[in-house]
């Protein structure tokens, strides 16, 4: 069902040009809202985890080439369609390879559903920046993370620029947030030993135990815990882990960019 996008103002459109990433977010309250997948790649990688699309947004060549075969999988799903200039000027960025989807978000599970059968976690502490969080789970997907939970401060993981720097892993690894009645770190903390979890902080501590410790390793179920940008994890957080961990560095390096941190953190740590 193509539509040739000939009015800038037409209601269909708002999702892709006059809606902020929280509107989307709350476009069904109190039931779960929408977001916007950009490129083939992620916007398949969304399907395949059971999102449902509501319509697409596709630059003319690319109707016949990238999107091709996830438009005929769904013949009934409205497709908007313009040159990739007029694109541009409707949604106000350059769009990655000509495709963009708008998908209702599913309900989030529990922090216990999540963990049922992980023995490695990530867990972002207030981790505000949408390329931070997408490079994380990058990473956490990639490198040996079973899930990821993220505190309330966190940056939402289906926001456009975030699922799209994950490469869509956001829609293959496992995550949920700590609900509101859940207070971190006290609460959070406290449901994490009852899961079983020791827990690891990422940290620039004088008491740090090397990245390299065998005692992390040995650990049946561990979650590493990273904090936001600049100011690192709450002292009260560090304080209320079991181990503070930090990654060795040298030519007077004192920290890391916290998605280059997870990258090290989970190499080292996701493995047993």
């Amino acid at each position: 069902m193509f539509n040739e996008i000939k009015d800038f103002a037409a209601p269909e459109l708002d999702v892709y040009a006059r809606t902020s990433e929280v509107q989307l977010l709350r476009y069904y309250e109190p039931e779960p809202g929408i977001f916007i997948a950009e490129s083939p790649k992620v916007i398949e990688r969304a399907l395949n985890a059971g999102y449902q699309p509501i319509s697409f947004l596709v630059e003319h060549k690319d109707l016949e080439g990238g999107a091709q075969e996830i438009l005929k999988q769904y013949p009934d799903v409205p497709v908007y369609t313009a040159e990739y200039e007029l694109l541009v000027k409707l949604t106000g960025f350059a769009l990655t390879r000509g495709m963009l989807c708008a998908m209702r978000r599913n309900p989030l599970p529990s922090v216990e559903e999540i963990c049922r059968n992980a023995s490695r976690i990530a867990v972002l502490e207030n981790v505000v920046n949408p390329t931070n969080i997408g490079a994380i789970f990058r990473s956490a997907a990639a490198l040996h993370m079973d899930a990821v939970l993220l505190t309330g401060g966190c940056s939402n993981p289906l926001y456009r620029r975030a699922a799209r720097v994950s490469m869509g892993t956001v829609f293959q690894i496992p995550w949920t947030y700590f609900d509101k009645k859940t207070i971190w770190p006290q609460d959070g903390m406290q449901l994490l030993q009852n899961l079983g979890f020791k827990t690891a902080a990422m940290a620039l501590r004088d008491d740090s135990v090397g990245i390299d410790d065998k005692a992390l390793r040995s650990e049946e179920k561990m979650a590493v815990i990273l904090g936001t940008e600049g100011d690192g994890l709450a002292s009260q957080t560090i304080a209320d882990c079991d181990y503070t961990v930090k990654i060795p560095m040298s030519h007077g390096v004192d920290s890391l960019n916290v998605a280059a941190a997870s990258a090290v953190a989970f190499w080292e740590l996701g493995h047993r």
